[in-house]
């Protein structure tokens, strides 16, 4: 818990602060996910190709900051398990693309609804002066997200 405010005035404890919190939030969620035994890196892939639609691998290699063997990997893995499956590019035949399959968007859709259950749990126990801060906060957050 951030016991001392006085590190919250520089921007440089702010970022401190905020690595801290928002790294131990992350490893919450994580705890909460529903149980399918995917990596993080995994995971994310999957999510990825979700919100895309439709991506090639170097794509994804490119989104996900990995190495195009290592996608590949991650891919072939999450297409064993039924995930993922890959399509021939629509227009260059060198390529294929990949797509999530009605498995993996209900595997995306069941991880979603545990983490977002737990995390509506832990709103509900703060007061509704900390709710609305986070409110506040969450259109920022998604900023620096996206910086």
């Amino acid at each position: 818990m951030l016991t001392n405010t006085q590190n919250l005035r520089s921007d440089a404890g702010l970022a401190s602060a905020l690595r801290v919190s928002l790294a131990r939030l992350t490893r919450r969620l994580r705890t909460q996910a529903a149980r399918h035994s995917l990596t993080a890196t995994q995971l994310a892939t999957l999510s990825a190709v979700d919100r895309h639609e439709i991506m090639t691998p170097s794509e994804l290699a490119e989104h996900e900051k990995v190495q195009p063997p290592s996608m590949t990997r991650v891919i072939a893995k999450l297409e064993e398990r039924g995930l993922l499956e890959r399509r021939p590019h629509p227009t260059d035949r060198r390529q294929v693309t990949v797509t999530v399959t009605a498995a993996g968007s209900t595997l995306l859709k069941e991880e979603r609804r545990a983490k977002e259950a737990w995390l509506a749990q832990r709103l509900g126990e703060l007061t509704p002066a900390e709710r609305a801060a986070l409110r506040a906060a969450a259109p920022i957050l998604e900023k620096l997200s996206t910086m």
